[in-house]
């Protein structure tokens, strides 16, 4: 079982704007069927991990829910769940409810699939695997950081997709540990 960060982000490390806008990221060209598609991931994923601000943009976004794994979402405020969905609320820190979200992806991988802020506490606790960056042709200049941690990684693998150029990562450790 793998935790993966998936994720698309500016060149100069952004995975939205300050008003978590993603309109910059749709304007670009992206093959679905290409290397490092959404459609080869997700048939691996047995749980999805996210916070606050990507479920509520989630939320305002999508016209219906599309995922059928459970889906943890760290947050501090009571929110809104989705008839027919298995959303979990949780709040607290990752190891204290990784076991939790472990059982629940069933032998599956699991997604951390917003928030580049939890996706580091994932990687503090020890429990972020792989990184999957898709990088945009494009610079915010500010914006939610893709990660804001110091970590060392192995490139496993890279390719071109339409107009992004998509990489994929082991997380070794902390940057000189």
């Amino acid at each position: 079982m793998t935790t993966h960060f998936y994720t698309a982000s500016s060149l100069d490390g952004f995975i939205a704007t300050k008003q978590d806008s993603l309109e910059w990221l749709f304007a670009q060209h992206f093959d679905q069927q290409g290397p490092m598609s959404y459609e080869s991931f997700i048939d691996s994923i047995g749980a999805l991990v996210m916070g606050r601000s990507t479920y509520q943009w989630l939320l305002k976004h999508q016209a219906t829910w599309e995922y059928s794994q459970p889906t943890w979402v760290f947050t501090h405020q009571q929110l809104p769940g989705i008839e027919g969905a298995d959303i979990r609320l949780i709040s607290g820190d990752v190891e204290a409810s990784f076991a939790d979200i472990q059982a629940s992806a069933q032998g599956r991988d699991i997604w951390v699939m917003g928030g580049g802020d939890l996706a580091g506490q994932f990687a503090d606790a020890g429990h972020l695997d792989e990184l999957w960056i898709q990088f945009a042709p494009v610079t915010l200049g500010s914006g939610k950081a893709l990660l804001s941690r110091e970590l060392q990684l192995e490139l496993l693998d890279a390719s071109r997709n339409e107009d992004f150029v998509c990489a994929h990562y082991r997380v070794l450790g902390e940057l000189g540990a």
